[in-house]
């Protein structure tokens, strides 16, 4: 029995998404690597291994692949992170989920992790409309992870919890940026834990039975 016209475009390589996805890869490394404003679509174009006018079958400008490759790994980190956190009813072991795999992503591409710690942050224009969008969400995430933890009596109900959204979203932006800068090579995602427990049980000294009831 012949295939159906359906079984017969799968086989078939959406060769426009991949050319896309090649050209958002080549992107990444040419800003990481040359510098945002440094560089130029010819660059990525060359990166890519194609013709500059074949950038702008895909993407209007340099801007518009700045603004993509935020987008598209925004998204995914909320797909991924959604996945993680589904079914699981413990706050503090939501936001645990959420700060590993926030510092894995970040830290199994450093081209990537350089572009958002560093070109995403030198303008203005770019920081404000990021922060509108999926960025917004993203701490959307966070913050109800947070505020289930205060309804079930789990975390201290007398803080806001945007406000401590943002602080762990900070904390976890920082080992990002740290990682990019330090010259000594480590596992980002193993600091996650520690984020996660100074941010859950803070700096005080704890007695062995209060910390254990506590984590």
């Amino acid at each position: 029995m012949p295939p159906s016209a359906a079984a017969r475009r799968a086989r078939v390589p959406d060769t426009g998404a991949d050319k896309r996805a090649a050209i958002l890869k080549a992107a990444t490394r040419t800003f990481a690597r040359r510098g945002y404003f440094q560089s130029q679509v010819a660059d990525i174009a060359r990166a890519a291994g194609i013709a500059a006018g074949t950038v702008y079958l895909y993407f209007r400008s340099k801007d518009d692949l700045l603004v993509s490759i935020f987008e598209r790994t925004m998204k995914e980190a909320m797909e991924e992170g959604q996945a993680a956190i589904a079914g699981v009813q413990d706050a503090r072991e939501r936001l645990r989920r959420i700060a590993r795999l926030h510092l894995e992503r970040m830290g199994r591409d450093r081209d990537l992790a350089v572009v958002f710690q560093v070109e995403l942050r030198q303008s203005t224009k770019f920081m404000e409309r990021f922060s509108s969008t999926y960025l917004r969400s993203y701490l959307g995430i966070i913050r109800d992870t947070i505020a289930d933890g205060q309804a079930a009596g789990a975390l201290r109900s007398d803080l806001n919890p945007t406000l401590a959204a943002k602080a762990l979203f900070g904390a976890l932006d920082e080992m990002a940026t740290n990682w990019i800068l330090s010259r000594r090579r480590y596992s980002l995602a193993e600091q996650a834990d520690e984020v996660i427990d100074l941010f859950l049980n803070g700096l005080s000294e704890l007695k062995l039975g209060a910390t254990k009831a506590r984590v």
